[in-house]
Formats: C-alpha cells, structure tokens, sequence
C-alpha cells in the first residue's frame, strides 16, 4: 500500500481563501442552473392546463427513481443567447443526460418545450450532438422526449442547417450499431425535425399532442394551396392508424412516459451487476477539495491531495516519482475500479513527457482506464529545454495520447494551458468523458502572457520601420488582448461554448468518475455480436 499523507492545513488563511472562491463559483454555477429551471417552470400552468407534463417531469418520471443521474452540459450557451449575464438562460434549450431507465443504463435527451416551445437554442445543436457521440461511444440505449419548434427562423444560419443533419445521421448510426432509439413525441416534431421521430426504433405518440409533419397547415397552404388541419396532418391517431409512423398511441404523458419504460423493460439488454464491490473511502474529507486549488492558477499546487481525497483508502501507487516529478503518475481504485492517473505539479518538461508516455502505454497493455487531471501551464519552453527535445518527446506524449486504446477520463481542475491542454488529453482529443470544476481555465496561454508576447512583437516591428513606438496604444492593446483571453478562458465561457461535458462540484469528483468508470466497462464489454442487429422499422 501507497497511502498518500494529508499536508493540508484546513485552518489556514490560504485553504480558507481557496475555498471562499470555488464556493462562490459553485453558487454562480447552481444560480444559472437554476434560472434555466426556473425558466422552463414558467410555463406549468400552461402545460397542466392542456394536460401535459413540464419537460423535468418528464424526464424525471421516465428515470428510476432514486437512480444515478448526470446531467450534461448544463452551462450550455451560455451569454450566445442574450450577451445579459443577469438575463441569458444556458443548457441550450435541451435537457440531456446518463440515467437508468428500467434499469437499462441510458442516454436520455428531451427538449425544454419550457422555453421557447423547445426551439433549438444557441450551442443546443452542438449539445446535442455530443451527447449523441457519447452514446455511441459508451454503447448506450438512446432514449429521447421530443417536443420542438425546430429552429428558431430569426436566427437562421445556414451553417446550422448543414451541420443539424448530424443530428439525423447519428440516429441512424445508433440504430445501425443495435443501440435502440426510443422515442415519445410529446408534441411538435415538423420539417426536418420530423426525421427525430422518423429515425427512431420504436415511436410513442400522444393522442391530442402528438404533431408530425414534414409541412404545417401554414408552409402547406402557402406551398401547395392545400388546406389541412394539424390533427389531419400528423396527429397521433393518423400515424398510429394510417401512416405507420407511430408504434404505440398514448392517451397523456404520463401513458406515453410509461410505454417507454414498458418498451425498455421488454429489450432483452445486459441491466449492470449490482453486486456491492468491498473498497474503502478516501481516508481525508472531499470537502477539503474545495480549499486546495487556488483562484490564481499561478500558485502551486500539491495535486497528489487531490488524489488522496477520490480515491479508494488514499492509496496511490505512483510510477517512477524521483524522474520528472512535476508530472505526476500512478495507479489508483475508484469504488473498486482500477484506474491510471496522469497530472501536474508544474509545466510538463522532457522527463515527464517521456514518463506520461510510458504510462499511458503501459495502462493499455492492462486495459486500465486513464485520468487525467488537468493542472499545468503547458509545455516547458526556452534553449535548455528545447535542446533537451521538448518537442520531440511532448510530440510522443501526444500521439500516446492519440494513440491509447482505453478509455480516457478528463477533469480541468486548475490551468489546462497550450500544447499542455494536448497532452494531457484535452477535450480536442476526444476523451470518453470531459468534466470541468468551477475554477478550471483553458487558453492557448494566459492573457498576461500573450500581451507581453504581443508587445514585444509590436515593439520589434515598430524599430525595424524605425518608427516610435505609442506607449499609450500599445498599452491599449494589451489591455485589449488579456480582456479578450480573460474573457474566454474560464468554465462559464468555455463551457457554455460546449468544450467540456459540464462542470461539476469538487466534492462530487468521486462520484462522478465512479459512475463513468461504470459506463465505460460496461460499454466496452458489449460484444460486437450484441452490437450488430438493430430494430428494423415497417
């Protein structure tokens, strides 16, 4: 046993002050997660009064109750709606996320017809869109609650028009690798959003609600001449009775929401071995997470304490420590689970670059899932380092990276800087899974820094025309440049912009890795004999 020793000192000025600013992001996070909520519950009276359910209620009656949920991406476009920060409501306009439906492990995605009558809301299709990829990774039944006005036509860009069919190819794509699509129309799903219920295994219409067509009774009218009610159109009667479109008619949302856990109980699908797996907590408090990481990610940090308080007894098995030490490697349990961790006590330098390859080659040899725990200002640079093959050996720890064969875990705990943000497998190089806490910053490199570097470029430029240089505009610039990093470098920006899977309260680290360790094993244990039938349609 490795059992890592607490140097933390809780009752410190600086502990205290680190912890008063993650709790202050934290709040920030839970207010705007709450605004959404809030906005969508807006319109209860409206819903009840025609006798539907608000999309949560949905969502939270086709989940087991009592069972693991992570909601995914709820910062999404965040500021992209109204540049307001008091009044731009995030998620995307989509409510999405891994739960157990009839104790299946699913994807579940619903559109929150609360706000907007569910049109697609800015970064919601890039949301949506990744939660689709990550249920073809992780092998995942995909379970939808549709309820839409498609894309708001104010906003039309024809980019998003291209780039929405993605939507419909990954539900082929999900059917096509035997991952069943399990839809309930709650209400509208009209022109191309009609292909969200039409690319689905098994369909669950509303009687009354349901509303799907290729063409409204306005577009129809104006295009053709033809007069048309809804109901005549693509009411849940019609396409349960005449077109074949819909597999089940449901009388209200509750009916529909339990056809669908009906449908999933049926499926002959392997359901997650509950068999309690003996480990033992972290010896030191999680809430101490909250104290370690400074709000300056300038300041040191000993990340062997953050590993101490999520993993299994505290006890980590670190590989070679004495040989670039900065960067940090070992084996760990979480809930019993193996896993390798990679992270950083300062710049990633040739030695452990070339020990963060070893790793990682070595934790695909034993099929053991990766960690990387993002804290580092990148890559180190200058004559002696390059010399030394900085670029060599970073450029083999990149393509270890690119290269791993096991599933890869990512958490922005503190900076995640330049080619270091690569490295240490970076939301660009498609980890399984990608999570931020409150305090996290992404960036090419600091604003400080790409002032100066600027400045100086500047500076260079202006003696080789042999002109003055304006102190009071070069100032200006700088300015301008940290304001412009500044501004896009921290979880509310970055997040919101989708380039992460959500950020996520420091205490509930364990947690979450433990659940998405899970769905990884049992993703990759699926056999391609299991993946290869899909439900055919009629």
């Amino acid at each position: 046993m490795s059992i890592l020793e607490n140097t933390i000192s809780s009752g410190s000025a600086a502990y205290q002050a680190n912890r008063d600013g993650m709790l202050g992001l934290i709040e920030r996070m839970r207010a705007l997660e709450e605004r959404t909520r809030a906005a969508s519950a807006a319109a209860k009276d409206r819903f009840h009064k025609r006798g539907q359910l608000l999309p949560r209620e949905r969502v939270a009656l086709v989940l087991d109750p009592g069972a693991p949920f992570i909601e995914l991406s709820t910062l999404a476009g965040y500021m992209f709606d109204v540049p307001d920060a008091a009044k731009s409501v995030p998620g995307g306009g989509v409510i999405a996320g891994i739960g157990f439906v009839s104790g299946i492990r699913c994807m579940v995605s619903a559109n929150d017809a609360g706000i907007d009558a569910g049109a697609l809301q800015p970064y919601g299709l890039d949301k949506t869109l990744r939660v689709q990829e990550l249920a073809l990774e992780n092998k995942l039944p995909y379970v939808q609650l549709v309820e839409s006005a498609g894309a708001n036509l104010l906003r039309y860009r024809v980019e998003d028009f291209v780039r929405g069919g993605n939507i419909f190819r990954n539900l082929a794509r999900l059917s096509a690798a035997g991952l069943p699509v399990v839809t309930v129309t709650h209400g509208s799903s009209t022109a191309g959003g009609a292909y969200q219920t039409g690319l689905s295994d098994y369909i669950v219409m509303v009687r009354g609600r349901t509303r799907a067509f290729l063409a409204g009774p306005p577009l129809l009218k104006a295009a053709t001449g033809e007069v048309a009610t809804e109901e005549e159109l693509g009411g849940a009667e019609m396409h349960t009775q005449v077109s074949g479109l819909g597999d089940y008619l449901a009388e209200d949302d509750r009916d529909a929401l339990r056809i669908a856990r009906e449908i999933m109980g049926a499926m002959e699908w392997d359901r997650p071995d509950k068999a309690a797996t003996q480990f033992k907590p972290p010896r030191y408090d999680q809430d101490e997470l909250l104290g370690i990481m400074p709000m300056d990610h300038k300041r040191p940090v000993d990340m062997k304490q953050v590993i101490a308080r999520i993993v299994d007894d505290s006890d980590f098995t670190e590989m070679a420590p004495n040989y670039g030490p900065a960067t940090v490697c070992g084996h760990a349990r979480i809930e019993g689970q193996a896993i390798g961790i990679i992270t950083n006590n300062g710049p990633l330098d040739p030695a452990g670059a070339n020990k963060a390859t070893h790793f990682i080659q070595a934790c695909c040899q034993t099929r053991t899932p990766l960690l990387y725990l993002n804290n580092t200002t990148g890559y180190m640079v200058g004559k002696a380092y390059e010399e030394a093959g900085m670029i060599k050996h970073g450029s083999k720890m990149i393509q270890a990276v690119t290269s791993a064969t096991v599933p890869q875990i990512t958490i922005y705990c503190g900076a995640s800087f330049g080619a270091g943000n690569y490295g240490m497998c970076g939301r660009g190089f498609h980890p399984r899974f990608c999570f931020s806490w409150p305090n996290a910053k992404t960036a090419v490199m600091g604003g400080e820094q790409a002032a100066e570097t600027m400045a100086i470029v500047t500076e260079a430029a202006a003696a080789r025309r042999g002109k003055p240089i304006e102190k009071d505009k070069l100032e200006a610039m700088k300015a301008q440049i940290i304001g412009v990093f500044d501004g896009q470098m921290d979880v509310f920006s970055t997040s919101a912009r989708v380039l992460d899977d959500g950020v996520i309260d420091p205490r509930d680290t364990r947690a979450v890795l433990s659940e998405v360790l899970a769905i990884c094993r049992e993703g990759d244990a699926r056999t391609p004999q299991r993946m290869q039938f899909s439900v055919a349609r009629p």
